[in-house]
């Protein structure tokens, strides 16, 4: 089945399937982006039995014995899955609420009406009906006419190809004539006539069965059962609604075990670790492989609709005020700003920001020798603009001593930036027109900046991994500026705090 999100800035790939019952499963795969060249640039041969457990040590303290190794709090292992699969839902909830048309309030109305139907189709596959409200809420945003491309491509109220209605699941499908009524439903609306434009959208659906909200549901809920029967577990049926069936047990297959869970499969990955599994999944260049997480987003979104609306209000300010979710991690009116030079000194000397080292063999990180080189703008001396929040320094350090370890590079990562004043931040406006004149979390000592300058591109392949897997697990927020990579950490996280010790 080829399924797409129904909206539009999402371009997942197309997937196709077959008449005979077991080969049209296979068929349903989708376009494989850069496979060879991913696989050749992070390639490392056997690599540690175990993914990173610890995390890796700078190479001179490595062996020494000095308690420089510390249990990495981020890989995966089975007692905290239903822990990562909570934080995998809160980490990709972004995108559900920037790109949502209407936003995600506005989809979640949409999307609530066909509750009833959902329930019903959710009934005849046997799974949870809020999994399905949420799979219509990613295809299709609620709207039963979406359509992504064209009649021959994904449509309805959850998109599926005119080739897998018709093969796969005996849906009723007259491309030739949908086309001509879609384009006559277009011109009748644009002219005002609208009792005319809902008898053609009635006869439509009756030639092309896919924009019949039941029977589109209905058409869903046969896809779920054939991928049960499959795969044996309604998460990886659920996956396969956007990888396809046949991508998926691709995946299973490399990985070892096809009764796996799919958090198993994906936070077990990495590099070094089931590293072909991970350039498969990253090979699909949809977010195929973040599909499950974001249903797990758009299932909360569904849930605050109908408990606590003003809460959905709150998230859908959160989450659209910047282009990553940062402000959700620290909100404006509960996170506190550094106002002018005295006041981040006194954070320095209360131990709040803590000095951002220039030491690349320990930390993996170089430090730009231009930060802070507007301190004399606002009366301050230059190491002023050089920290951060103890867990941001320890998480940007974390980051550092994966990307070295995943890239075989000692070549470091480097920062451009990271605490600052409100005083400094207004001395860059009136010099960076791309500088925030709003609320920066680099003024809450929160948000560094990484140079989109890299060794090689495998050491950037390397940091874009480990970027998404702490996104992910909503650790961070990122977003890709200009000349930089911005960086925000989450607060409340002590548990990298003892990666500071290797500072001396």
């Amino acid at each position: 089945m080829h399924v797409r999100s129904g909206l539009p800035p999402w371009e997942p790939v197309r997937r196709r399937s077959s008449r005979n019952a077991r080969a049209r499963v296979a068929l349903l795969a989708g376009v494989v982006l850069l496979a060879a060249l991913v696989a050749a640039l992070l390639r490392r041969g056997d690599g540690p039995a175990p993914a990173t457990e610890t995390v890796p040590t700078p190479p001179a303290e490595t062996g020494s014995g000095d308690g420089a190794s510390i249990p990495d709090p981020f890989a995966y292992t089975e007692d905290r899955e239903d822990d990562f699969v909570a934080r995998a839902s809160q980490g990709a909830a972004h995108i559900l609420y920037a790109r949502s048309p209407g936003g995600a309030l506005a989809t979640a109305e949409r999307v609530a009406r066909w509750r009833p139907q959902v329930e019903r189709a959710a009934a005849q596959a046997r799974v949870d009906p809020d999994m399905v409200e949420a799979l219509v809420f990613l295809e299709s945003a609620g709207r039963e006419d979406a359509m992504a491309s064209d009649t021959e491509g994904a449509v309805g109220l959850t998109q599926i190809l005119a080739e897998t209605g018709q093969s796969l699941l005996g849906m009723h499908v007259d491309v030739p004539r949908s086309r001509r009524l879609t384009r006559r439903i277009g011109r009748t609306a644009e002219h005002g006539r609208n009792a005319r434009a809902a008898a053609l959208v009635r006869e439509r659906r009756a030639a092309d069965e896919r924009y019949d909200p039941v029977k589109a549901l209905a058409g869903t809920a046969r896809y779920l059962t054939i991928a049960q029967e499959e795969l044996g577990r309604d998460d990886l049926a659920f996956v396969s609604y956007h990888m396809g069936i046949g991508n998926l047990q691709s995946v299973l297959a490399l990985y070892g075990d096809e009764q796996a869970s799919y958090a198993r499969v994906y936070f077990d990955s990495t590099p070094d670790h089931h590293a072909d599994v991970q350039r498969k999944l990253a090979s699909f260049g949809d977010d195929s492989s973040t599909y499950l997480w974001r249903l797990g987003a758009a299932r909360a979104i569904m849930r605050l609709f109908r408990t606590d609306r003003a809460a959905l209000e709150r998230q859908q300010e959160l989450q659209t005020a910047k282009n990553s979710a940062e402000e959700v991690l620290h909100p404006l009116d509960e996170t506190e700003r550094f106002a002018d030079p005295a006041a981040l000194r006194k954070a320095y000397e209360e131990a709040g920001i803590r000095g951002f080292p220039n030491d690349p063999a320990v930390t993996g990180l170089a430090r730009d020798a231009r930060m802070g080189e507007l301190a004399e703008r606002v009366g301050a001396e230059p190491g002023l603009y050089r920290g951060l929040r103890p867990e941001a320094l320890a998480m940007a350090m974390y980051i550092g001593a994966q990307v070295r370890h995943y890239s075989g590079r000692q070549a470091p990562l480097a920062v451009t930036s990271t605490v600052r004043d409100e005083a400094y931040q207004a001395a860059l406006v009136r010099r960076n027109r791309e500088a925030t004149r709003n609320y920066s979390l680099h003024t809450t000592g929160w948000a560094f900046d990484v140079a989109r300058t890299y060794a090689t591109q495998r050491q950037a392949l390397a940091f874009q991994f480990v970027l998404d897997r702490l996104q992910i697990l909503d650790e961070i927020a990122w977003v890709r500026e200009p000349g930089a990579i911005h960086v925000t950490a989450a607060g409340g996280n002590a548990t990298l705090l003892p990666l500071l010790e290797r500072l001396g």
